[in-house]
């Protein structure tokens, strides 16, 4: 994983190469510049697989006919590899990077829906002078681009790599004003960025730029790829195994140090659990990482979200012991305007755990994780996926029960966070009504006819077609960037087996009574990996997840810096916040002992636009902190 900039044009070197060092966080293992004739490349590099010379960008195929960018890692790299050499083609490294130029070679743009991997990378082609540039297909890696005043084009991994060559770029301040935390989760699907003059290549979409125009087409569509699936429950639990370890397996391929951010709930438990199965399994398979037990784990004592105790059963079950970071946001506070530079976007919560929990990971020697993102918008893991499937059991009262039950069993009780409805009836209207209200009203209204009008949507039942909806244009895209910008904040690469391509449309291509069962929600997935687990993990009710313990926070250790910040002349005279409101927020979430969760998100997202700008168009200047990163690394070419 890595950093990656173009630009096609005249560009002066030094200025190339300060674009480029935006982004050292992102590659701090070297860096590289090619220039040609009307283009640059440039890379940042994070080594991971093919730690030698042999592995440095920008790379060059075919007696330089064509040259590469590349950001991300494509896991089957071994397999497309032995197939080109039978058709004739030579490698001269050990990495993927290499890999996906041949395949361009052989296939062109076909070449895509041969790789299993996160992907955004561009190829320059010498002889048609075209630039081919390409995302991978759920929008793991991320890719930015500006159409230049003066005809030229330049793209960047991150938007902070493209501001100096748009001096009159500023927040978008129609966006932001206009955007409300809920409606902050479906922007990231589009093209729309909060800097004016930057747009984004959508997930799962190419294109080739021309007169410094980029024309894009979606390359990939999850509903032509959903697979025939077994009637049977028992088998349907059989292949998604036989998936999950695969998908586990080829993302240990690393010539680095692996290992997991650990909650301890179900997700990334099946997944430590399955790479220990793995090890014992395939243990000297070729490239596959042999230092792989590392479980770091986030622990928030004295709060809610405190997972540890259920991580570390896991990690010893696993023949591992946890490594458990306790997270005192007043150690990082002198930290949080860089931390929002690094993010560069609206955070829905503060990003301080998320960034200091892969800060110890990198610590501890590891450059890679194997996380469990995607499962819970993929098998229907939240609170709310139940009143879908509600809608799916009619009038069944034996389903009813079991999907009424899963409500009830997965709230944590006795938190001012998380609290139990008092009417359990009265909490099954209210969300029923809003979930038929939300069908009412369009929420699939942002999909697009390339899914909505497919004929495969048609055979979708409501709970796949809400999850379809979580995972392409809604929760997902949000959580995928906000774990690229965690991890390469700290140079850590985050894979997640259950967005491989094969899991993802297997997901779909399930009925909903296999991922809602027995009281249980993602229950496919409990019965899938209960076999590697501890049992009371596998079947726990409970559901905490990850996050900022954001109430506690105000109401304690960063309360000061919330209420300084509110007094600050800067705050109140910035004109992306309303300052008396957020004010008002604030002050009731520090006031109140029985402020929600939701009350301290909405009071941090009034504040966060002033902080966000200050960090990245200031530098976190009216603190005082200088922000950018000085580059230290020596260059490759």
């Amino acid at each position: 994983m890595c950093g990656i900039f173009g630009h096609l044009g005249p560009l002066d070197r030094d200025l190339a190469r300060r674009c480029l060092n935006t982004m050292a966080h992102r590659g701090p293992d070297g860096w590289g510049l090619w220039q040609g004739e009307g283009i640059t490349l440039g890379h940042r590099r994070l080594s991971i697989l093919d730690l030698s010379e042999n592995g440095k960008q920008p790379m060059s195929y075919a007696d330089g006919r064509y040259w590469i960018t590349f950001n991300g890692e494509i896991y089957n790299f071994l397999e497309i590899r032995a197939e080109l050499v039978t058709k004739g083609h030579h490698f001269r490294s050990e990495s993927d990077t290499e890999v996906i130029l041949a395949a361009y070679a052989q296939w062109g743009a076909d070449c895509l829906l041969r790789f299993n991997g996160m992907w955004s990378f561009a190829i320059w082609d010498t002889v048609e002078r075209t630039l081919f540039l390409a995302r991978d297909r759920f929008g793991k890696k991320p890719l930015f681009y500006a159409e230049l005043p003066d005809g030229g084009f330049a793209f960047a991994s991150e938007m902070k790599a493209l501001l100096p060559l748009l001096p009159a770029a500023a927040p978008d301040r129609a966006l932001i004003k206009g955007m409300t935390l809920r409606s902050s989760f479906a922007y990231e699907a589009t093209e729309q960025c909060l800097v004016t003059g930057i747009k984004r290549l959508k997930a799962g979409h190419h294109g080739l730029v021309k007169n410094g125009r980029l024309a894009s087409r979606l390359w990939w569509n999850t509903l032509d790829h959903l697979p025939s699936v077994p009637a049977r429950y028992e088998e349907q639990v059989e292949m998604l195994r036989s998936l999950l370890l695969d998908a586990c397996r080829l993302r240990m391929r690393s010539d680095v140090t692996i290992g997991t951010a650990l909650s301890g709930g179900l997700d990334s438990s099946t997944i430590f659990s399955m790479l220990a199965h793995i090890n014992r399994e395939h243990h000297g398979e070729a490239r596959l990482a042999d230092d792989w037990q590392h479980a770091i784990v986030a622990s928030f004592p004295g709060t809610p979200l405190d997972e540890a105790a259920f991580a570390q059963q896991v990690a010893r079950h696993a023949g591992s012991e946890a490594q458990v970071l306790e997270v005192d946001p007043r150690r990082y506070l002198s930290e949080l305007p860089r931390m929002l530079y690094l993010y560069e976007d609206l955070t829905v919560t503060s990003p301080l755990p998320f960034m200091a929990l892969y800060a110890r990971i990198k610590q501890a020697g590891v450059t890679v994780t194997l996380d469990g993102h995607a499962a819970d918008e993929l098998f229907g893991g939240y609170s709310t996926d139940w009143a879908y499937a509600l809608l799916d059991a009619g009038l069944d009262m034996a389903q009813i029960r079991q999907v009424l039950d899963v409500y009830d069993g997965g709230m944590p009780e006795g938190t001012a966070q998380f609290r139990r409805p008092a009417s359990r009836l009265g909490s099954y209207a209210r969300r029923l009504g809003a979930t038929v209200a939300k069908h009412a009203l369009g929420m699939h209204s942002n999909l697009g006819p390339e899914y909505t009008g497919h004929a495969r949507w048609r055979e979708l039942d409501h709970l796949s077609r809400a999850l379809f909806w979580q995972t392409h244009s809604f929760v997902l895209p949000t959580i995928l960037r906000s774990y690229d910008r965690y991890g390469m904040a700290a140079s850590v690469e985050i894979r997640m087996p259950f967005l491989d391509w094969r899991v993802a449309t297997f997901a779909f291509a399930l009925p909903w009574h296999s991922k809602i069962r027995n009281g249980f929600s993602k229950a496919i997935i409990r019965d899938a990996a209960a076999p590697f687990m501890p049992h009371d993990i596998a079947y726990r009710r409970t559901k905490i997840g990850f996050n900022s313990p954001i109430v506690d926070w105000m109401r304690g250790p960063l309360r000061s810096y919330f209420m300084d910040t509110l007094g600050s002349a800067a705050f109140n005279n910035c004109d992306l916040v309303d300052a008396p409101r957020a004010r008002r927020l604030v002050e009731q979430v520090v006031n109140d002992p029985g402020a929600t969760f939701k009350s301290g998100e909405q009071a941090w997202w009034s504040v966060l636009p002033y902080l966000w700008s200050d960090a990245l168009f200031n530098g976190g200047g009216s603190r005082g902190r200088p922000v950018p990163e000085p580059d230290r690394q020596a260059a490759l070419v």
